[in-house]
């Protein structure tokens, strides 16, 4: 028989079209930073997002060179505040948000779960409902029905009672809801230190380890550090 080789298992990413793309460019350089592979989807809604707030014009055929720029770019909007080499993007694979054959469309395929970061309403709602309208849509039904990790991280305010519901019906089907609210008490001095917070805690309900943020040590003032 032929050995069993290791497969390669990548946590999926989807960006949607709510304003927050600092927080996934946080998640997905933390994600790297600790040897994960990615499998990153990309919504139309979200490169609009995308190109407001950065000026970054995120194309499919130039994936990997908008990434590397989209990656370096700190929450200030400054380019170049990190150091992204190309090397550093090896382990992503870009599919398209309107390829429904794509591999994480299929529960066949292996991963280790998905972390839709930013969440918009329009986006809970799909997935809520199993509308399934696009890739990102459809990875996140197949997430739930194969029972691995599932982290929303919704950015909106406020919330009405529909998008409450459908955050309750996202819990009750496994999903770790994760509203994009920045804490204050690890002594944030600058805005990608709040950014850096909220992906800290979507790497967290993922089990994947980071050093984003300054942890709680049970002490007022313990985790502010020196």
């Amino acid at each position: 028989m032929e050995p069993v080789t290791a497969q390669r298992r990548p946590w999926v990413v989807g960006v949607s079209g709510a304003s927050g793309t600092p927080y996934a460019a946080a998640v997905l350089r933390g994600l790297l930073a600790a040897g994960e592979s990615v499998d990153l989807v990309v919504s139309r809604a979200s490169r609009l997002t995308l190109l407001d707030e950065t000026g970054i014009a995120y194309r499919d055929a130039h994936w990997r060179e908008d990434l590397r720029t989209w990656l370096a770019r700190g929450a200030d909007g400054k380019p170049g505040t990190f150091d992204v080499a190309a090397a550093d993007l090896d382990g992503v694979r870009h599919w398209a948000a309107g390829d429904l054959a794509a591999g994480p469309s299929s529960g066949s395929y292996p991963v280790k779960g998905m972390l839709i970061v930013p969440a918009s309403t329009a986006c809970v709602a799909g997935v809520a409902l199993g509308l399934s309208k696009d890739l990102l849509q459809r990875t996140a039904s197949v997430t739930l029905k194969e029972r691995r990790r599932l982290v929303v991280a919704v950015r909106e305010t406020p919330l009405n009672g529909q998008t409450l519901r459908h955050l309750v019906t996202l819990d009750e089907a496994g999903a770790v809801v994760l509203p994009a609210s920045p804490a204050f008490y690890a002594g944030a001095t600058h805005i990608q230190d709040l950014v850096d917070f909220v992906a800290g805690r979507v790497l967290d309900a993922a089990e994947v380890p980071h050093q984003l943020y300054r942890r709680w040590k049970g002490e007022l003032g313990g985790s502010r550090g020196d």
